[in-house]
Formats: structure tokens, sequence, C-alpha cells
């Protein structure tokens, strides 16, 4: 028989869409809570992500990141100067 596991211990991944809200409701919202999500995002990040021998992809990979995400704050006004004739 398969075991019945808690919506509250799975994964975003195994979460069914109808059971999404309730599953975001069941998060502790306190500040140690909150900092628990942190402490836990960083462990699985210092896990995955950092290197020994680090080199310049992960800088100019968040750079990169900066970059499209000014260009895409500032989408409204770059789309109006392309419009505009110097001449």
């Amino acid at each position: 028989m398969a075991s019945v596991v808690p919506v509250k211990e799975k994964k975003l991944m195994d979460v069914k869409l109808g059971k999404l809200p309730s599953w975001i409701l069941m998060w502790d919202f306190t500040p140690k809570g909150i900092a628990g999500a942190f402490q836990r995002g960083y462990y699985q990040y210092y896990k995955y992500v950092n290197v020994k021998k680090g080199g310049d992809a992960g800088i100019s990979m968040v750079l990169v990141a900066y970059v499209l995400f000014n260009y895409c704050r500032c989408y409204k006004e770059l789309k109006h100067e392309q419009l505009r004739k110097y001449h």
C-alpha cells in the first residue's frame, strides 16, 4: 500500500494545483519560520552552487541577470525611444 504523505511535508512539485493554496497557508510566517526558510535556501545554494575553483561564469551570470532585469523594468521608456527620429 502507498503511504499517505501530509500536504505540509510535500515538495512544491508534488502538490496538486487544487491543494496549492492550503499548502501555502501551512507555511510558518513567523520571523523564526521565515529565517528558517532563508537558511534552508542558503544551504541548498551552498550545497549545489558553491565550488572550490570558481571562474568568471558566476559573476557573468549575475551580471546578465541584472542587465535583463533592468531592461525588462525600463522597457516602456525604451520602447518610446526607438520610435523617435533624430533628423
